[in-house]
């Protein structure tokens, strides 16, 4: 049984059809990938899983409980969290804020954001601890600006918000974009570490982090899941290296 599942999944923006009957399922601590050219309806699908925009037709899952209907803080709530392609990050704020702010903020507490948290040593510890698990640490990183990190350590700092939530299934959207090839191998080696853990559903063009991470991959053309199954099974399909690998090689 899947973890999570999406059936039948519609969306129309007038005329278009921007998902077309989707089906896609994650197990639980599976690595999916899904990939397709640009205009494919990537986006759109994403948005819906993650309750930005409401479905026209079919239906969302999670461990076995309708999320549908839910709101996208509803959805967190319930198990799913999502690292954007741009990442969401309190910027002038210090690194080790952002990890306070995300750590108090799924503990359910009332806080003001502008007040002073040094003497919370509870919350600092697990601020710490999250941060530590995604390979940001140190004193000199932890309180420097969040905007003045490199590109693949914001990255990695807007997975570990993502991550104070505890999702059982993490929503990864493009997370190698603009990244350097260092950067990548960073980022790859927290997803591995990452799925021994939770579900991983990742949205990514760099078909090398896919063929390396993907347990599975879904194929997503004009809307419609046009092929999905184990990576050498997709690497390998005419149909899909005519209208996706072919064009992105």
């Amino acid at each position: 049984m899947s973890l999570f599942s999406a059936t039948g999944l519609v969306k129309r923006f007038q005329s278009l059809l921007a998902t077309d009957h989707v089906d896609l399922s994650v197990a639980d601590r599976e690595v999916h990938a899904l990939i397709g050219p640009n205009g494919a309806g990537k986006s759109t699908l994403v948005n819906l899983i993650s309750g930005l925009l409401p479905v026209d037709e079919g239906s969302i899952r999670l461990d076995g409980r309708d999320i549908t209907s839910l709101q996208a803080h509803e959805r967190v709530k319930a198990g799913l969290s999502r690292c954007f392609q741009v990442t969401n990050l309190f910027k002038a704020m210090s690194v080790l804020d952002n990890l306070r702010l995300a750590v108090q903020a799924h503990q359910g507490d009332n806080f003001n954001v502008w007040g002073r948290r040094d003497a919370e040593s509870d919350l600092t510890a697990q601020a710490i601890d999250l941060g530590a698990r995604v390979g940001i640490q140190g004193d000199s990183v932890l309180h420097s600006a969040a905007g003045s990190l490199p590109h693949g350590a914001q990255r990695q700092l807007d997975i570990a918000l993502a991550l104070a939530a505890r999702p059982k299934l993490l929503l990864l959207d493009e997370p190698m974009a603009g990244m350097g090839p260092d950067e990548s191998a960073r980022v790859i080696e927290l997803i591995q570490a990452l799925r021994q853990e939770m579900a991983i559903l990742l949205i990514e063009h760099d078909m090398d982090a896919v063929f390396k991470l993907a347990d599975r991959v879904s194929v997503l053309v004009y809307g419609k899941v046009i092929a999905s199954g184990p990576v050498d099974q997709i690497r390998s399909d005419p149909r899909v290296q005519e209208v996706y690998l072919g064009s992105e090689a």
